[in-house]
């Protein structure tokens, strides 16, 4: 019998906020230590009264907006009851009875995705288990971080797809500047079951916890495929509904407990928190500020002349666009910029095991300012670059200070030039013979000895006309 993949996801993610959903402590990047992000509010300490982070309502709604959901104008907190050391109030603030967006859909090409729902709540704190040791300690510096959790409908039928929508829902809400979406500030429950090829029951469900690497989601599906279709058909185990743990070293999943249901956590609307109301003119600022879509950014590139995949590397990531766009603005031919930033600065970045392009749009426009107005040669321009990545240097400075300048006196490379020949004989020989790389070497040797200045076309010219003599 053939089996069907049913998959619905639990994408929770960090909103890009200065301060926490209840209180003034900063937001997802600005603890540097632990527990240095926290007070009496986000600890739990007994009095304390929530006040809810305007902003973090604002971009759950701007992921409203991107996921073509309708907006619920009226809206409310609850109180989500369960006992967890990262917990400190023993009950977590979400919204269980009139969540932020409803009714939304994610286009993947042939298929669409459903949006049940859309929900603010604050994240939980961390717990750090040092095993040589047995002993655990509590990070609370992630408590109260806002987080929208974005429901989808069970409407995934591989893992392919669910790959598809990650990636999109990454790249949409960096784009508007809702999440970082990096260091954990995108997480995912990944619910699967399986049924029997036309049938419209569901399965048992399992549902794995707390996924941030695509590759390891890709792989956890995968096996809990065959686990279930295994249990089915070989009957190799009871299947019961279930939430269970992706273990990366032994690549499979491990049971954790058992599935809770809305029962178990006790529900109801937080007596400390008034509802929310979104007015019309309050819905339409939001609204107007809605940034383009990286569809459209892509557009834009390929209406700029710049090829269909190209346009979409650099629309798919927001610090790429965005260095993209301010060099453009600030004089640079497109064309040259996307080469730069999707050649030499992406290579700098493997180089440097960088995740994510951090180079001041000034300094990689100068240059190509640099380099396109033959003041320094591609290579010195590629050389200035690494230093600029590696310890920040300013540009104009440092291209003096290794004396970097192209215009270099022709007599000075008609010496180097001749120098290169007479030290070079069997280069010179072989030339001479017709063996063409040779002229190659002997180019080579000659940038080496100027360090990689001059114009390359001068250089070859005369190296040229040196050995026809």
């Amino acid at each position: 019998m053939k089996y069907e993949l049913v998959i619905g996801l639990e994408t929770h993610v960090e909103l890009s906020t200065d301060s926490k959903l209840f209180c003034s402590c900063g937001g997802h990047s600005s603890p540097k230590e632990p527990n240095d992000c926290v007070c009496p509010a986000c600890s739990g300490m007994p009095g304390m009264l929530p006040v809810t982070n305007k902003h973090a309502i604002e971009l759950a709604v701007k992921a409203g907006f991107m996921l073509n959901c309708k907006i619920n104008q009226y809206t409310t907190f609850d109180k989500k009851s369960y006992y967890y050391p990262d917990l400190p109030c023993a009950y977590q603030i979400t919204q269980w009875f009139n969540p932020i967006c409803v009714d939304g859909c994610v286009d993947l090409g042939e298929r669409k995705i459903g949006i049940k729902q859309i929900h603010v709540e604050e994240d939980a704190g961390k717990l750090v288990h040092d095993e040589a040791t047995n002993t655990s300690f509590v990070d609370f510096n992630r408590t109260s971080v806002p987080l929208i959790e974005i429901v989808s409908r069970p409407d995934f039928r591989s893992a392919d797809e669910v790959i598809t929508y990650l990636k999109k829902l990454k790249s949409s809400l960096q784009f508007a500047g809702i999440s970082e979406c990096e260091e954990g500030a995108m997480r995912c429950d990944v619910n699967i079951s399986v049924r029997p090829e036309g049938s419209n029951e569901l399965g048992v469900r399992s549902e794995i916890k707390n996924m941030s690497s695509l590759s390891e989601i890709k792989d956890a599906i995968e096996f809990e495929k065959v686990r279930h279709v295994d249990a089915i058909e070989r009957h190799t185990e009871m299947l019961v509904q279930e939430t269970r743990r992706w273990d990366d070293v032994k690549r499979r999943t491990f049971p954790m407990r058992n599935k809770e249901t809305a029962a178990d956590y006790r529900y109801f609307p937080d007596p400390n928190l008034m509802p929310i109301v979104i007015d019309d003119e309050w819905l339409e600022e939001i609204r107007a500020s809605m940034p383009a879509t990286a569809e459209e950014k892509a557009g834009h590139y390929e209406e700029m002349g710049i090829a269909a995949k190209e346009a979409g590397v650099l629309a798919s990531d927001r610090k790429l666009s965005d260095t993209f766009d301010k060099v453009v603005a600030m004089g640079c031919n497109a064309k040259t910029a996307a080469s730069w930033i999707l050649t030499e600065c992406m290579g700098q970045m493997k180089r440097l095991e960088l995740t994510s392009l951090e180079i001041e749009p000034a300094k990689l426009a100068r240059i190509i300012e640099l380099v396109e107005g033959g003041e320094i040669t591609r290579a010195a321009g590629k050389k200035v670059l690494s230093a600029v990545f590696e310890n920040d240097v300013d540009v104009d400075a440092y291209c003096e200070e290794n004396s970097l300048s192209a215009k270099i006196d022709n007599s000075f490379i008609l010496e180097t030039v001749c120098k290169v020949i007479a030290e070079n004989g069997k280069a010179v020989e072989d030339y001479k013979n017709g063996k063409v790389k040779a002229m190659q070497s002997l180019f080579g040797c000659v940038m080496k000895e100027l360090r990689g200045n001059g114009s390359p076309d001068v250089i070859r010219e005369m190296l040229e006309a040196e050995l026809n003599k």
